[in-house]
Formats: structure tokens, sequence, C-alpha cells
């Protein structure tokens, strides 16, 4: 009998546990005091991330550690190069999931939008440097991006409208997603200081973020520079 990975059997015990610690936390936390409210935020949306879609689709489905090919990294990009593009679409939607259930706990547990912020932020290291992978996991740009949704509507569609022209313009998703992480976050700040649109707080979400996302981007950053990015349509082969 086939042994199956710690990894994998952690993060699907940790599911339903994960789910119903959610729901106990859209029930009970309202009304709680502030420091147990934003401690279990943080603390659920932390690990909510760290449910790394694309390594267990991948490891369920075919057998195959993402970890080992490609770039290395857990994400969508490289899910498509490794197990094409229907598990990629399934783990676009996972991956952005978390970012919309970590901020709408926040705001239904405290109706704050520091709160909402430090969910956010939380789900999108746990999505980076997730516990369940040794702290190895993917990039941010879906889990941020679904937390960006929740929280101002308009730059999550800039940076979604922006990152898609780019990557497919170019065919390198790396960049798509440096442009378009940028060009939410200048909206976003843009709508707040020049408009009001947004709560202040919000821009703490939109910097932090995008120096995180560029930051897991910089190894792409060194091969476009050095003109040998993978582009969008290149098999994954082992990682190095």
């Amino acid at each position: 009998m086939k042994q199956i990975p710690h990894a994998l059997l952690a993060q699907v015990f940790a599911i339903p546990v994960l789910a119903v610690a959610i729901a106990m936390a859209f029930l009970y936390l309202p009304g709680q005091a502030a420091v147990l409210q934003y401690v279990a935020v943080i603390a659920l949306a932390y690990l909510l991330g760290s449910l790394s879609w694309g390594y267990m689709l991948l490891r369920w489905r075919l057998g195959t550690d993402v970890r080992e090919y490609g770039s290395g990294r857990t994400g969508m990009s490289n899910v498509l190069r490794t197990g094409g593009g229907k598990m990629a679409a399934v783990v676009f939607g996972l991956d952005v999931g978390k970012g919309v259930l970590a901020v709408m706990m926040a705001k239904e547990a405290t109706g704050a939008s520091g709160a909402e912020v430090a969910a956010a932020l939380a789900a999108l290291v746990g999505h980076n440097w997730p516990v369940f992978l040794g702290f190895r996991g993917g990039r941010g740009i879906l889990t941020a991006l679904g937390g960006l949704s929740m929280m101002a509507p308009v730059p999550a569609v800039v940076a979604t409208v922006i990152w898609i022209a780019t990557a497919f313009g170019s065919r390198y998703i790396s960049l798509g997603s440096i442009i378009g992480v940028l060009a939410g976050a200048a909206s976003l700040i843009a709508l707040v200081m020049l408009a009001g649109w947004y709560s202040q707080t919000y821009m703490i979400f939109a910097g932090v973020a995008a120096v995180m996302i560029i930051w897991q981007h910089r190894d792409n950053i060194q091969r476009l520079l050095q003109g040998n990015e993978r582009r969008i349509g290149a098999p994954a082969t082992p990682a190095e």
C-alpha cells in the first residue's frame, strides 16, 4: 500500500477542523473582547492561508509533489505547468477563496477595517509560508486578490485586468503578477487619498502585500532581467 505523505494527511485532517473553527468564529466572536477577536481571526486566517490547494490536488490526483517541478512553488502558475489548465482553474478559485473568507470572517467577527487587513495579511503569510509544508508555499497573488476584492473591489478589478493583459501580452505570468500588484496598490491608494472611497487602513494592506508579493517574485525578476524566464505554456521541468 502506497504511503500517504504526512503533509497531505495533515492538511486533509485540518480542513474540517478549520471549517468548524471558522464557523464558530462567525457565531461567537462578535461581542467578545477586541484582543480575543484579533488573536482568533489572525490565527485562523493564517491556518486558512496555509492550506496549499495546489500541493494537495496534485498529490491527490496525480501523485505529484508540485514543489519538485518548475518554480517549486505551490501556486496556480506552477500548477498550470505541472498539472494542466483544469487543475489550475480549480486552484485559482480555491486560492482566491482563502483571501475572501479570511476578510469575511474578520469583518463579521469585529466590524473593524484593521482586523480585515490583519486577516488578509495573515492569510497571505500562510499561503506563502504554510506551516503544513515547512513554510514553503506560493507567491500570494491570488490569496491577496481575494482579500483585496472584499475590502476594495475596484482596485481588485484594476489589478486583475492589468495582470491578465500583461501576462497574456508578454507571455510571462510573473511579469503580469508584478505589474498587476503594483497597479492594484496604486489604484487603492489613489482612490483612498483622492476620492475617499475606502478606509485609509486598507492602504496598509496595499503596501505590505505588494512588498511581500514582489519579494516572493525576486527569482522571477532575476530571470526576466536575464531573459530566461518561463513563458506561459512552457512545460514544467524538475525544480532546481
